[in-house]
């Protein structure tokens, strides 16, 4: 419960599992006497943002109690550089996947092309349900860690590709 000029409200708080205490910055529910000042979010519960770019933000990121500083949606990072797509090889990371990128490389001498792939570490907001195979559009950001620079900003699921039949795949 908190008070908020003068009256009780109960007040959905957070995920705690952290051996932190997770708050959102510039959100202060909770804290001290309630006064007229109107905190950042809808309804001045929860802060979230729009990264721009033609990204919807999620309703789970909008709506949802977790906290992650590292998320493009409700935290402290913006999306500024390179947009890139690939297919999540790894989830075993707590709030990080591995991207595999494939592409292909000419050879002059033989006029022809070889497969080659690279792997890219992104940040994974826990507003998505992220599965290995799902394809994922990936934004540029500050340095989260020594191997992350990228945030999820999309995730299409596997197999939803339209027909279930058979098809070219890129590769």
């Amino acid at each position: 419960r908190a008070c908020v000029g003068g009256t009780h409200a109960t007040v959905a708080m957070a995920d705690q599992n952290e051996r932190a205490y997770q708050k959102q910055l510039g959100v202060n529910i909770g804290f001290g006497k309630g006064g007229k000042k109107k905190t950042p979010g809808k309804h001045g519960q929860r802060f979230y943002k729009s990264v721009g770019l033609g990204f919807k933000t999620p309703r789970s990121a909008s709506e949802g109690k977790y906290i992650d500083k590292k998320c493009p949606f409700t935290g402290d990072v913006s999306i500024r550089g390179r947009i890139l797509t690939g297919f999540v090889k790894s989830t075993k990371m707590n709030r990080t996947v591995v991207v595999r990128r494939d592409y292909l490389h000419y050879i002059k001498k033989y006029m022809r092309y070889e497969k080659r792939h690279k792997n890219v570490s992104a940040h994974a907001s826990p507003c998505f349900r992220i599965k290995e195979g799902d394809k994922v559009i990936i934004g540029q950001c500050r340095p989260l860690s020594k191997t992350v620079r990228f945030n999820v900003l999309k995730v299409i699921p596997y197999g939803s590709g339209g027909s279930t039949k058979k098809s070219f795949a890129e590769f």
